[in-house]
């Protein structure tokens, strides 16, 4: 059997000396036996990836409202994408991918229904803001639990990368900023793809130097910007790109925003109204009724506020549950016989 603590050896005989070591883990909140077979960064993966929370995402907008079509992404597949560009680097970089994957499948649980217009709405109604790296960090913190009533109790690497893999804070490990600097390549990359796709733009319109730089297609993009990564980090204490890639990078991901994450055609006022409505209308029933949230954590109704255990139930909420909801406690249902 190959043991943990020859795992944990072979990291200090083939990692980086900048790669974070399962043995050197600064420790979960709660002291917990190690296992005989798994190192902790495997462990805070397996968690995760067999989690509630990770599951939802499946149901969870990505850019496009309620697209019409199989193959557009949605948050679990962009984490999924997240996590094979990280892993990739990370293997080149000889950092800890264990870790890497663990981050990466972690960073956006904490994700509202209808993507980031779910997260703006939340955010104007709850009064302590709503930023989704700091829920998702509350998550497996506090609100998914097993069977026993456990939280996932990671390990202080996984839960920093987590935290920080976006907004002003840099995780203090290299394997978070791979998983940061991996989301943002991911997302600008599928999104075109996506918006391609949805026939929103077309691929001539795509900035032209950007593209002579990057390459003409997804496949290209994605493999110029990680080729970027690892020659510019390699032998370095923290992860970089070339002035160079990260201008055109930034050229497409300010391109997409002007053509697409705000074009009416992909969020249409009307529907962003609609959107707006239904999260306001959830959180302000829910904090008139809050016994009637479906809390199994009798702690938290000790220890929070109504308008916390209120955000933390409309933000675990897939688009589909939370228009279900909504019309059924806002929409008449017509009389039957039975």
């Amino acid at each position: 059997m190959l043991a943990r603590e020859h795992l944990e050896r072979q990291e200090y005989e083939y990692l980086s000396p900048y790669a974070a070591k399962s043995a050197d883990s600064r420790g979960r909140k709660m002291p917990e036996e190690p296992c005989s077979m798994r190192t902790d960064f495997q462990r805070d993966r397996d968690r995760i990836i067999h989690s509630k929370s990770l599951r939802r995402l499946m149901h969870k907008t990505q850019v496009f409202l309620a697209p019409e079509g199989d193959h557009f992404r949605t948050r679990l597949t962009h984490t999924l994408e997240v996590a094979q560009i990280a892993r990739t680097c990370a293997r080149a970089l000889a950092l800890n991918e264990d870790l890497t994957e663990a981050i990466a499948m972690g960073h956006d649980l904490g994700h509202t229904p209808f993507g980031h217009n779910g997260e703006v709405y939340l955010n104007e109604r709850h009064p302590g803001g709503f930023q989704h790296n700091v829920q998702s960090l509350r998550v497996v913190d506090v609100l998914d639990r097993n069977h026993a009533g456990r939280s996932m109790n990671l390990t202080e690497e996984v839960r920093d990368g987590i935290l920080n893999h976006t907004g002003k804070g840099i995780p203090f490990t290299l394997e978070g900023q791979v998983v940061r600097m991996s989301d943002r390549i991911a997302y600008i990359n599928h999104d075109i793809d996506d918006a391609i796709r949805g026939r929103i733009i077309c691929a001539e319109e795509l900035p032209a130097d950007c593209i002579a730089y990057l390459g003409p297609d997804h496949r290209s993009r994605i493999d110029a910007l990680v080729r970027d990564l690892v020659r510019e980090s390699d032998g370095k204490d923290g992860i970089f790109q070339s002035e160079e890639a990260k201008r055109y990078m930034d050229k497409l991901r300010a391109f997409m925003f002007e053509r697409v994450y705000h074009s009416p055609i992909v969020k249409q006022d009307s529907e962003l109204d609609k959107i707006r409505h239904l999260v306001f209308s959830l959180y302000d029933y829910y904090l008139e009724n809050p016994d009637l949230l479906p809390c199994d954590l009798p702690e938290l109704l000790e220890n929070d506020s109504a308008e916390e255990l209120v955000k933390d139930h409309i933000a675990s909420m897939t688009d589909r549950y939370a228009i279900n909801v909504y019309t059924a406690k806002f929409l008449p249902t017509g009389w039957k016989i039975t």
